[in-house]
């Protein structure tokens, strides 16, 4: 393997409608699972504190929000590209 980074935090590939900030989101949820993983693990194993891992897992919500946000996700649900140019 190249790289360690494609072992520690592996990328699934990507089915929806393709736009940046899709893109862009998927990659930040993709992540966003991957580490709630592993802190769950290390609290699971007896290693994190249950507030601790509660508090971290918190915060990375937190990003996730503000990420979506900030892309404008889900403003519009149901108008697309298509729909605005049936009009």
């Amino acid at each position: 393997m190249a790289d360690s980074s494609e072992f520690f935090y592996p990328r699934s590939r990507y089915y929806g409608k393709v736009k940046p900030e899709n893109l862009i989101f998927n990659a930040n949820l993709q992540e966003f699972a991957q580490r709630v993983s592993y802190i769950s693990n290390l609290e699971t194993g007896g290693k994190l504190p249950p507030e601790v891992a509660y508090q971290e897992i918190k915060v990375l919500w937190k990003q996730l929000k503000h990420t979506k946000k900030q892309l404008g996700i889900g403003k519009n649900p149901f108008q697309d590209e298509e729909n605005n140019a049936a009009s």
